[in-house]
């Protein structure tokens, strides 16, 4: 299959560098790279000249076409038509060399497959249950393997605010488990959300469903809201045999105080593209969440070493929770169903 790689960014030179470089190393090489800038300054543009990559297009966008989604629609404006896959890779990931091998091959094996989403191995640590080593109490467990709960989830469980909603799929009151809770099995697992950062999809899906410029500039959630609009349409994959690590680059992110409104208003969205109208035990559920996670949030403030962020981000969900009683985000259902925005 043809595929392109459009990789959207913002002010990180060195870290594209290191990508682009794990690219080159790739078994298989797209047939296209789209690199998306909308830098403030010129030095991404440097590097590029200094640095020869196979097939690579550059564009430069202004304030009208920059944010991420707004770039990410630019890139899928200018895929060549005779690419038939689009992936996308956030700017400070680094891809194992088999990644769009494993990843592009996923298509084959299940023909259904509108979006396949990679597998990040850097974050979390699992293990194998096995004779000599066998989860606790503290432990999440998955499919023969089994990882650290935090904090945050088993106090959760405790309150009534968790369920059993597998990985990768929206609970009716939000709040559920990301792909982090996918063990590394090498196994391709049926989804209805996954990261955009490490995505890719179908080019005639990109035809019909662009990314939601609601989400501005650094995009929180916009995946969520993404891929939960194409899974209304066909089925999605995480194949976790296609291995990247992601190295969180500071550069480009939004104060903790902005964060922490977006994780809150921004979710909020997402909740109610799938669940129109949740029951009332749902709308308790989520409101009890969002303000149980701020109050922990805050908590951090005792027992990290930066606390001014964590109580910076907690004030600004809090903020966001309240400004919702009044002002709720506006979404376009028709967008919704089929879902050009």
């Amino acid at each position: 299959m043809k595929f392109t790689l459009i990789i959207c960014t913002y002010m990180r030179p060195k870290p594209l560098q290191t990508l682009l470089q794990s690219v080159t190393a790739q078994t298989v090489y797209p047939n296209e790279i789209l690199i998306v800038d909308g830098s403030r300054n010129s030095e991404t543009e440097e590097m590029l000249n200094q640095n020869s990559f196979k097939n690579l297009s550059y564009f430069k966008v202004d304030d009208a076409e920059r944010g991420l989604t707004k770039q990410r629609n630019f890139g899928i404006r200018n895929v060549t038509e005779t690419s038939e896959i689009v992936c996308f890779l956030d700017d400070d990931t680094i891809l194992d060399k088999n990644y769009f091998k494993n990843l592009i091959a996923t298509y084959s094996v299940y023909p259904n497959a509108l979006g396949v989403g990679g597998f990040i191995t850097n974050e979390v640590h699992w293990t194998k249950i096995a004779k000599n080593t066998k989860p606790n109490s503290k432990s999440f467990v998955y499919d023969g393997w089994f990882r650290n709960e935090s904090v945050r989830f088993r106090l959760r469980l405790k309150l009534g605010l968790l369920d059993e909603t597998k990985p990768c799929y929206l609970p009716s009151f939000a709040h559920g488990r990301s792909v982090s809770f996918l063990p590394p099995t090498d196994k391709v697992y049926p989804v209805e959300l996954f990261m955009g950062g490490v995505s890719s999809f179908k080019k005639n899906v990109l035809d019909t469903i662009k990314f939601s410029t609601y989400f501005e500039g650094y995009g929180l959630y916009e995946d969520a809201d993404f891929t939960l609009r194409v899974s209304k349409l066909g089925q999605l994959y995480v194949n976790t045999a296609a291995k990247l690590e992601h190295h969180h680059n500071i550069a480009g992110r939004p104060n903790k105080y902005s964060y922490g409104k977006m994780v809150v208003k921004n979710g909020w969205y997402v909740w109610r593209i799938k669940y129109e109208n949740p029951t009332l035990k749902s709308r308790l559920k989520w409101n009890a969440t969002v303000l149980f996670l701020a109050f922990l949030r805050f908590t951090n403030i005792f027992t990290q070493p930066k606390k001014k962020e964590a109580f910076t981000e907690s004030f600004g969900r809090i903020a966001a929770w309240f400004k919702l009683w009044f002002q709720k985000p506006q979404i376009n259902r028709d967008t919704v169903k089929n879902t050009v925005s």
